[in-house]
C-alpha cells in the first residue's frame, strides 16, 4: 500500500511539474502568437490529444463518442457548451495577462501562483451558491488576501500589473468553471467532457481570432514547440498521469501533490527564462502557497474520514 501510494505521489509530482512548466510554454509562446490563437491552437491539439487517449483507454470500446438517446445526448451538448465556454473566458484571461506582463516581470511564477488561488475561490463560489462552507475556509481566504497583497503591491497601488488583475479574474473564472465541471462530470465522465470543453475553446476562440487578430504564420511556427508542449504534453499526457497517479495515491497526498505546479512554475520561469522575484514577491508566494493548502485542509480531512471508515 505504502509503495503503491509512493508511486502515485511520483506520478502526481510528475503532472505537477508538467503543468507548472506549462506557464513557461504559455509565456515563451505569448511573445510570439496573440493569445486568442495561440490557446485556439492548443485547445485543438489538446482535444485531439484527449480523444486518441479516450479511444485507447475506453473500457467499453463504444461506437460513438455522444450516447443515442436524444435526452443524454442533449445533457452532454450542454456539458461541454458550458463547461467550455467558461473554460474559454478563463484560459483567455490567463493568455492576455501572462501576454501583459512586462519584461523580468516573473510572468511565469506571478500567473502560477494567482491562478492557485481558485482553490481558495471554489468553496468561497459554493458558498454563495447555498452550500456550507469550512470555517478554516475564511483563515484561507484571509491568508491569500496577504498573499496577494505582498506579491502584487510590493510598490503600492502603483505596483500592480495589469498581467496581475487578468490572471487573478481568470483564478475567479477557473473556479466558476471548476464548480460547472463538478455538476455535468457525473453524466458524462471526465475525459469526454475534457475533450468537448477543448473543442469548444477551440472554436470559440477561434471564431474571436478571427475578428480580433491577425497572426503571423511565421511567428505560429516558431511557437510550434511552446503550443505541443501545451496541447499534447500538458493537456494529453498530464490528463493521463493524473489519472494514474490517482489511482495510486491517498486523496490527501494527492491533492497536496497538485499544489505543487505554482511551485513548479516559478522554479521553470527561473531556470529556464532567467526570471527572478524579490524577497517580497517570494514572501508573497509562500503565503499564497499557504493559502491554498488551508483551504485544502477541510476535503483532506473528509477524505481521510472517509478512507478509515471504508
Amino acid at each position: 500500500m505504502k509503495s503503491n501510494n509512493l508511486k502515485g505521489s511520483l506520478i502526481l509530482c510528475l503532472t505537477a511539474l508538467i503543468w507548472g512548466l506549462a506557464f513557461v510554454a504559455q509565456s515563451g509562446g505569448g511573445e510570439l502568437v496573440p493569445p486568442l490563437t495561440f490557446n485556439a491552437l492548443r485547445a485543438y491539439i489538446a482535444a485531439a490529444a484527449l480523444y486518441i487517449f479516450y479511444k485507447i483507454t475506453s473500457i467499453k470500446k463504444e461506437k460513438h463518442f455522444f450516447p443515442e438517446d436524444k435526452a443524454l445526448k442533449k445533457q452532454y451538448l450542454t456539458a461541454g457548451a458550458v463547461c467550455g465556454a467558461m473554460l474559454t473566458v478563463s484560459v483567455n484571461f490567463q493568455q492576455f495577462g501572462i501576454s501583459a506582463y512586462p519584461s523580468g516581470a516573473a510572468a511565469e511564477a506571478r500567473s502560477g501562483f494567482i491562478t492557485a488561488l481558485y482553490v481558495v475561490f471554489v468553496p468561497v463560489i459554493s458558498l454563495l451558491l447555498g452550500k456550507k462552507a469550512n470555517p478554516v475556509i475564511w483563515i484561507s481566504v484571509l491568508i491569500a488576501v496577504a498573499g496577494f497583497y505582498l506579491l502584487c503591491f510590493s510598490g503600492g497601488v502603483s505596483g500592480i500589473y495589469t498581467g496581475d488583475i487578468l490572471v487573478f479574474i481568470c483564478a475567479f473564472c477557473f473556479a466558476c468553471q471548476i464548480i460547472s465541471v463538478d455538476k455535468y462530470v457525473g453524466v458524462t465522465g471526465g475525459i469526454k467532457l475534457s475533450i468537448m470543453q477543448f473543442t469548444v475553446v477551440g472554436i470559440l476562440s477561434t471564431v474571436s481570432a478571427l475578428i480580433f487578430e491577425r497572426p503571423s504564420l511565421s511567428n505560429i511556427s516558431a511557437a510550434a514547440p511552446q503550443i505541443i508542449y501545451l496541447g499534447i504534453v500538458s493537456s494529453g499526457i498530464g490528463y493521463t498521469l493524473q489519472t494514474v497517479g490517482q489511482k495510486y495515491a491517498e486523496p490527501a497526498v494527492a491533492s497536496l501533490t497538485m499544489s505543487l505546479e505554482s511551485v513548479f512554475a516559478a522554479l521553470g520561469g527561473w531556470l529556464i527564462s532567467g526570471n527572478t522575484l524579490s524577497p517580497r514577491e517570494l514572501i508573497g508566494c509562500t503565503v499564497v502557497f499557504a493559502a491554498i493548502i488551508v483551504a485544502q485542509l477541510p476535503e483532506i480531512a473528509r477524505g481521510r474520514k472517509e478512507q478509515a471508515q471504508s
